[in-house]
């Protein structure tokens, strides 16, 4: 069954739910209130990583209940980041969260080799949009990791981006590789990768999807824009994927739904031996719980 909405999403998670995350940096206000009700739901188990004294303050600010969540005091953001994701290669915990540090430096420590959490793939960011008057949860990538994607990486965010959308019970998901035009234009080099990745798709080299591209965003995700400019394609106006140029267009693009559309946004880094759940610091406590409800439902097999 495909997953259509967040609310479809967190029953589904917290069906194979409880898993254990490792939160680093922990001393943040609206990450303590999302484990909070991840614990009270059932979905996730925490250990709290982090200057305990400062945890517990922040929780009690908040009026955060913190019975049942493990602390562990760790003083130093950049060692919580360190003990937090070391505990999932010693098995206490399934998945590593972010909670007050640098996003970067989880990213960084994932990826040192006695971490064990390397698997051949490209870590990259993949993010959900449940869009007011959208009938479809919208995938965009990449937001948040790969800061300028070569052609080569690019392969490997839509190749991501679709195995998430498989696991989401998309079957064939249409990826629409974006641009500033749905014209192939030398002038426009991200034009010209959205050409190659087309058509490597069609030669195979990119499987279980439909990649078209270039699409502008408006004949990607409207039938009716795509309609009046005569484009041709399986993808344009249907799109369930977005793949952005680069971070740049993708944090403005995800920031926009979140902020002007008031979209709601869940968030992880996949390419890992589990999920990395990264939320923007800034993000509220229920973008921070269904970012825990991604990351469960991805990691966790059907019970």
């Amino acid at each position: 069954m495909q997953i259509r909405s967040f609310a479809q999403l967190l029953e589904a998670a917290i069906a194979r739910g409880p898993a254990r995350v490792a939160v680093a940096a922990a001393d943040e206000a609206n990450t303590l209130a999302a484990v909070a009700k991840a614990r009270d739901l059932d979905l996730a188990t925490a250990i709290l990583f982090g200057d305990e004294p400062a945890i517990r303050q922040t929780a009690e600010a908040a009026g955060v209940d913190l019975s049942g969540l493990s602390l562990v005091h760790v003083p130093n953001h950049k060692e919580s980041v360190r003990a937090a994701v070391a505990s999932i290669k010693d098995g206490l915990a399934d998945m590593a969260m972010n909670g007050r540090a640098q996003p970067g430096h989880l990213v960084r420590v994932a990826l040192e080799p006695e971490m064990e959490l390397r698997t051949g793939k490209l870590f990259t960011d993949v993010s959900i949009f449940e869009v007011p008057g959208l009938d479809r949860l919208l995938l965009i990538s990449d937001v948040g990791v790969v800061v300028s994607p070569t052609l080569e990486q690019k392969v490997s965010i839509v190749q991501n981006a679709i195995d998430v959308a498989h696991a989401l019970g998309i079957e064939k998901p249409k990826v629409a590789v974006l641009a500033a035009t749905e014209m192939v234009n030398p002038k426009i080099p991200v034009s010209m990768d959205a050409s190659n990745l087309s058509k490597m798709a069609q030669r195979g080299q990119i499987k279980g999807g439909i990649v078209d591209g270039p699409l502008a965003l408006d004949n990607a995700i409207s039938p009716h824009a795509a309609k009046v400019k005569g484009i041709q394609s399986d993808v344009a106006g249907y799109a369930d994927i977005l793949i952005v140029p680069d971070v740049d267009a993708g944090n403005i693009l995800a920031k926009a739904i979140t902020y002007f559309a008031k979209g709601k946004m869940a968030g992880v880094v996949v390419g890992s031996r589990s999920p990395l759940i990264m939320p923007s610091r800034a993000d509220p406590p229920e973008t921070k719980l269904m970012s825990i409800a991604l990351g469960v439902y991805l990691a966790t097999p059907p019970k």
